[in-house]
Formats: structure tokens, C-alpha cells, sequence
């Protein structure tokens, strides 16, 4: 099985260039798409039904805003969205597919970028869904949570470690959730197959930053620790370019 996580920045905006082409050769089985950006109502599926895919999305009540989606090939048993708590579903930020005991969820975490309110906004999140996440784990305990979780775990994940340490995305706060979460079951998937640096997920539109590779690592796939012995490969796809961030990749043999 073939997973990609990747925050498409606006899906009718990727469409425009090039998404469902390139979206037909990666051929993925499951892809968890974050920020779509687009109301129910303004949703074609027909670029993505035509690939095979069954379609799930779950938008934002703000229009142009967030969104969260998983397209696929196989008719998910149960599809979940949002997580029950109003202040976050309202933004459109989880959704979860079940294929047979296997869990997908595609989340967009906060970003606190926009000031301390939002900051504020982040880490409550981070705590409801650490809580959540164990809690979810007692009826589907093989659990994929892929998406932009807008943190850089360690300084091998961000450019300039040292300027930005005091930045929302690599406040301490913040990777000190990322470090309790990854050793309370979750596996970093790409980081179980990859030690290099310079590997980055997400780069700024100024300053030429993707061309220079001055990025961040923000989006995961996270595994459960259960799952350890189905993984296969993980990989980011950094020459993909319809987004601000590129694809993550992880491959399971079940």
C-alpha cells in the first residue's frame, strides 16, 4: 500500500497545475490531502472518481479556508470526519478513513504564525489531540496519521535552526510535543529510513527558498508503533510542485 500525505495549498489551484495528471502516475492507493480550500458545493470529484478514487473530503465552514480530504482506491468502511470537538471541526481538520483494521487519518494542525491567540489556538490543539490520538488507539489500534502538522521536530528539519528558535513552527513547546509524541507509540516514518539533513517538506514563496532548499520539515506520517514491521519506505517528493509543500511518501506491505 502506498500512502502520500501532502498539503496541496488550494486543490482547484493544484488542478491548474498538473495535480490530477501527476496525481495518475504516482497512483497512489490513499492520498490525505490538507488545506483544500473548497466548499462542499464547489467540489468536483470527477478529476479523482475518474482515477479510481473514492472521495472524501472534509472543508471548513469558512469558505477558502483549510479543509482536510483522503482520496482511496479502496471504499473505506467507515469514514470519520472531524474528531467531536466543535472549535476544530469547524475548521476542517481531521478526517479519518477505516479499511479493515487499518486507520487513515489526514489532519492540518494549527499554525500559529498569525500571533499569540493562534499560538494559543496551536497547542490546545496539540493537547486535544495527543489525548485523542491514545484514546482512538483502544478501538483502532493500527492508526496512519499523515498531514502538515506545522512543526519541525528537530533542528536537522529546519534550515536555520538557530534564527528560528524562537518560531512558531520550532518553538520548544512545540517540538517538545513532537518528541513526547514520537515515544508514545508513533513512529516518524520518514525519519525511521532517513537520518540525511537537508530534507524539507514545506518552503517559503519568498525569497527563492525552495530553490536555495531553505525549508522546513512539517508534514509526517506517522505510524503506530504496531505497524513498525509493515513499513517499507518512506520518501519526500521534493521535485512535485503544485503546493508550497511537496508529497510525503510511505509504503506498507500488509
Amino acid at each position: 500500500m502506498k500512502v502520500i500525505s501532502y498539503n496541496v495549498n488550494g486543490i482547484r489551484s493544484a488542478l491548474t497545475k498538473g495535480f490530477a495528471d501527476w496525481l495518475k502516475v504516482e497512483n497512489p492507493d490513499v492520498i490525505c490531502l490538507q488545506e483544500i480550500k473548497v466548499a462542499r458545493a464547489d467540489f468536483d470529484p470527477t478529476p479523482f472518481t475518474d482515477l479510481g478514487y473514492h472521495t472524501n473530503i472534509f472543508p471548513a465552514e469558512k469558505k477558502g479556508y483549510s479543509g482536510v480530504a483522503i482520496f482511496s482506491k479502496q471504499k473505506p468502511d467507515t469514514v470519520t470526519e472531524g474528531t467531536g470537538n466543535a472549535k476544530y471541526d469547524f475548521e476542517g481538520r481531521n478526517i479519518r478513513i477505516d479499511l479493515g483494521d487499518l486507520s487513515i487519518m489526514s489532519a492540518y494542525f494549527p499554525s500559529g504564525t498569525t500571533g499569540d491567540e493562534r499560538q494559543a489556538v496551536k497547542m490546545e490543539y496539540l493537547d486535544f489531540m495527543y489525548d485523542y490520538l491514545h484514546t482512538l488507539q483502544k478501538s483502532r489500534s493500527k492508526l496512519l496519521v499523515a498531514g502538515d502538522y506545522n512543526i519541525c521536530h528537530r533542528e536537522i528539519d529546519i534550515h536555520n535552526p538557530k534564527d528560528n528558535a524562537d518560531t512558531s513552527g520550532f518553538k520548544p513547546e512545540e517540538r517538545a510535543w513532537m518528541e513526547k509524541y514520537f515515544n508514545s507509540g508513533f513512529i516518524d516514518t520518514f525519519r525511521y529510513f532517513n537520518t540525511q539533513p537537508h530534507e524539507y517538506s514545506w518552503w517559503s514563496f519568498r525569497a527563492n527558498a525552495r530553490n536555495n532548499n531553505k525549508g522546513w520539515r512539517i508534514d509526517y506520517i506517522a505510524a503506530t508503533q504496531n505497524l513498525k514491521q509493515n513499513l517499507i519506505a518512506s520518501r519526500m517528493l521534493q521535485q512535485v510542485k503544485h503546493s508550497d509543500h511537496c508529497p510525503v511518501v510511505c509504503e506498507l506491505k500488509l
